[in-house]
């Protein structure tokens, strides 16, 4: 059996954490890997409906994602998880729970998301308009520790992408990829 493990990426609303995930499910696919996406928008619409945007909603929507790479993780799949959990002691304890655990930081600075932010949201949420906006006002806690850092306004998604490679690489998670003459 294929080993499992989950890539979590975690960043602000915009930062790009879809679309890197998004980038390494077909890298991962043509290396053997079984892939599944759970992007955090996708599974609030349909396993974490009717959840807010509290502290103790939101960490219930984390654990959910969580709860379910692990449930894929530990039968040989490669999670892709893309969710702004902003919450430090949540991702540890997700981290915990699933062992083969790589977390990306997708970072990015406010004034760039606002930049890119093509609903306004940012803007909304800096005028008072949105309550409980992560990063605006609400808290993200960047990770400590993440075993990738990936800085999305300086770099291409392609720059990106390969240090995520790298680090799956490095940890046995992936064979690296054959070298191109």
């Amino acid at each position: 059996m294929e080993r499992g493990f989950t890539v979590w990426f975690t960043g602000l609303s915009g930062a790009g954490k879809t679309t890197i995930a998004s980038a390494l499910e077909p890298e991962l696919r043509a290396r053997g890997c079984k892939v599944e996406s759970l992007d955090g928008d996708i599974v609030r619409t349909n396993l974490s409906k009717g959840l807010g945007f509290s502290k103790e909603d939101r960490d219930t929507n984390i654990l959910r994602i969580g709860f379910v790479a692990h449930l894929l993780s530990r039968n040989g799949v490669a999670v892709l998880a893309s969710a702004i959990s902003p919450y430090r002691d949540i991702r540890d304890q997700v981290r915990a729970q699933i062992g083969d655990f790589v977390e990306v930081f997708v970072k990015c600075p406010i004034d760039e998301l606002v930049r890119r932010d093509v609903k306004g949201l940012y803007e909304k949420a800096l005028r008072g308009e949105i309550q409980n906006f992560t990063g605006v006002s609400d808290p993200y806690e960047e990770p400590l520790s993440p075993e990738v850092v990936v800085e999305t306004d300086r770099e291409t998604v392609v720059e990106s992408l390969a240090k995520v490679i790298a680090a799956l690489e490095r940890r046995g998670y992936v064979a690296q990829a054959p070298a191109r003459v």
